[in-house]
C-alpha cells in the first residue's frame, strides 16, 4: 500500500469526452486520458484491502491492488507484467469492459471507488508506447497442433496461451478479418480495430497462424479437422440473435443489430458495402428496440450517419438512479445506467414492448408500443397505454439466444446444455466429443468481453494438460 491516507486525501477522477459535436464527425475513440500523475493518484487511493472484493468482480482475477500500488510508486513497467499475467488484452477491457470491479470496490461503499479501469488502460498503453509489449516465444515446441475456431477474445486468448505453451495453433475465423465481435460488433469510436491488429502482429510472432474466410463446417469438413489437428476448441460465440415475432417484422427497414454494425466496422475499414445491401440511418427517424450495450452502439452510430431522431425500448422498467449499497454491494448492481451514445441524444422509453410494424409499399413506417406489466409470466401489455411511433428503420437488439447451430455444431453433433449453448463444465471445458473443447460465449451464452477472456485462458490450461498431462499455464 503506496499511500495508507490515500483514499482520504484524493477524490475519485475518470477519463474525459471529447464534445458531443466534436465526436459525432467521425468513428475515432474519444476518450480524453488522465495525465500520468493523475493516475498515479488514483492507484494512490487503492486501500490494499483485507479483502480485496475487487477481485470478486474482476472475471479474469486480476491483482489489482498490486498494479494500484506499482503505479503510483511509479513502477509502470511491473504494473504491466502483473496485469499481462492474468489478463492477455488489457487494452481491450480497458475500453469496453464495464468494470465490475470498480462496482466491487470498497470505496464504491460511498460512491467513490478507484478509477481501476482507466488506470489498467493507462498501463497498457504505456506498455505499448514504450516497446515493452513484446513476442513471448516459446523455448521449445510440443508437435501438438490445434485448430481454434472462432477469433472472438475467447479464441484469440486461448490462441496467445497455447502458443506460448509450445503447441502449433491455427485460429480460423468465417470473415474476412479477425476478431469476431471484437472487429464486427464493438464501433470504433469504442474501440480502434489496429488494436487488434497490433496483438495479431504479437500472436503471429509467437506462432499463430490465422486462417480468414473459412467457415469450419461448410469450407472444411469436421472429420478432416479432428483429423488433421489433436485438439479442437470451439470458440465461436453466440451470435444467433433473439428475434421479434411481431406483425410486420418482414417489411423492409427492419434489421437485426448485427446487420447495422458491422456493415459501418466494415465502411471505417476502408472495406466497400454493395449498395444494394448497405443499411444506412441517415435522414431517418430509427427505432432500437433493446436497451443494452448493442442497442447503445446501434444509437451512437445512428448519430453519426445522421439519423433525425432515434428512440430506445427497453421492456424492463428503468431502474433506480442510485442503488440500494447495503442491499447489493460488492455485487453488480441494477441501476440508471446512461451511455456516451445516450447522450449523443436518444429518447428512451422503459417498461415498453412493440407490439407490430406498420408499412408502406413494403417499407417499415412506424411502430406501435404499449407499456408493460410484469408478472409471473413475463411482460404483459397494459391495455389503453398503445401509442404510434413513426421510424424508417428499426433495429433488433435485443440479444443472443446462443450459437449458431447449423454447421459446425451440428456436424460435430456435441451435446447442448438447457440452454442451447455447447455444454462443457468450466474446469476441464471438454465437450461430449473427444478432443473437442469450447470456450466463451458459445459455451456460457452471451456475456462479457471479460468473461471471454477469463475462459479462453482456462480453456487453453485444460487444451494444454489435456495433451500434455501436465500445463504451466495460469487458470
Amino acid at each position: 500500500m503506496g499511500k495508507p491516507t490515500g483514499f482520504l486525501e484524493l477524490t475519485r477522477s475518470e477519463r474525459g469526452y471529447l464534445p458531443v459535436e466534436d465526436r459525432l464527425k467521425n468513428y475515432n475513440e474519444f476518450v480524453v486520458p488522465l495525465s500520468e500523475s493523475e493516475v498515479q493518484s488514483q492507484g494512490a487511493r487503492c486501500m490494499d484491502c483485507g479483502i480485496p472484493f475487487c477481485h470478486n468482480g474482476c472475471p479474469v482475477n486480476n491483482q489489482i491492488p498490486d498494479w494500484n500500488d506499482l503505479v503510483y510508486e511509479g513502477e509502470w513497467q511491473k504494473a504491466l507484467v502483473n496485469l499481462h499475467s492474468t489478463n492477455n488484452f488489457p487494452e481491450f477491457t480497458g475500453r469496453i469492459c464495464p468494470a465490475p470491479c470498480e462496482e466491487s470496490c470498497v470505496l464504491n461503499i460511498n460512491d467513490n471507488p478507484v478509477a481501476i479501469k482507466t488506470i489498467e488502460c493507462a498501463v497498457v498503453d504505456k506498455g505499448f508506447e514504450n516497446g515493452w509489449i513484446t513476442p513471448e516465444i516459446p523455448e521449445q515446441k510440443t508437435g501438438k497442433r490445434i485448430a481454434v475456431i472462432g477469433s472472438g477474445p475467447a479464441g484469440l486468448a486461448a490462441s496467445q496461451q497455447l502458443a506460448r505453451a509450445g503447441h502449433d495453433v491455427v485460429l480460423f475465423e468465417k470473415n474476412d478479418r479477425i476478431g469476431g465481435l471484437l472487429r464486427y460488433g464493438i464501433p470504433d469510436f469504442k474501440m480502434e480495430k489496429h488494436l487488434i491488429d497490433r496483438r495479431m502482429e504479437q500472436m503471429s510472432a509467437e506462432g499463430v497462424e490465422f486462417r480468414t474466410g473459412v467457415n469450419v463446417g461448410v469450407d472444411i469438413k469436421v472429420d478432416e479437422l479432428k483429423a488433421n489437428f489433436d485438439a479442437v476448441v470451439l470458440s465461436g460465440g453466440a451470435e444467433a440473435p433473439r428475434d421479434l415475432p411481431v406483425g410486420g417484422r418482414t417489411l423492409d427497414g427492419v434489421h437485426f443489430a448485427m446487420e447495422f454494425l458491422p456493415q459501418q466496422n466494415k465502411r471505417v475499414a476502408g472495406d466497400t458495402v454493395p449498395d444494394d445491401l448497405s443499411i444506412l440511418a441517415n435522414g431517418k427517424k430509427v427505432l432500437v428496440i433493446g436497451g443494452g450495450d448493442t442497442g447503445s452502439d446501434c444509437i451512437g452510430t445512428s448519430n453519426r450517419h445522421g439519423a433525425t431522431g432515434v428512440t430506445q425500448l427497453e421492456i424492463m422498467p428503468k431502474p433506480p438512479v442510485q442503488e440500494d449499497k447495503p442491499m447489493v454491494w460488492p455485487d453488480w448492481p441494477i441501476k440508471l445506467r446512461t451511455s456516451t451514445s445516450h447522450d449523443e441524444g436518444a429518447e428512451r422509453k422503459f417498461a415498453a414492448s412493440t407490439l407490430e410494424f406498420q408499412g408502406k409499399d413494403g417499407k417499415v413506417t412506424g411502430a406501435t408500443i404499449s407499456e408493460v406489466e410484469w408478472t409471473k409470466t413475463g411482460p404483459q401489455p397494459i391495455k389503453g397505454t398503445e401509442q404510434q411511433i413513426d421510424c424508417d428503420l428499426v433495429l433488433l437488439a435485443m440479444g443472443f439466444v446462443g450459437p449458431v447451430k447449423q454447421g459446425l455444431i451440428e456436424e460435430l453433433g456435441v451435446d447442448l446444455d438447457q440452454r442451447g449453448n455447447v455444454f462443457a463444465d468450466d474446469f476441464s471445458y471438454r465437450t461430449s466429443v473427444d478432443k473437442v473443447f469450447t470456450a466463451g460465449d458459445m459455451r456460457r451464452g452471451q456475456s462479457l468481453v471479460v468473461w471471454a477472456i477469463r475462459e479462453g485462458r482456462q480453456c487453453a490450461r485444460a487444451v494444454d494438460e489435456y495433451l500434455m498431462g501436465t500445463s504451466k499455464l495460469p487458470r
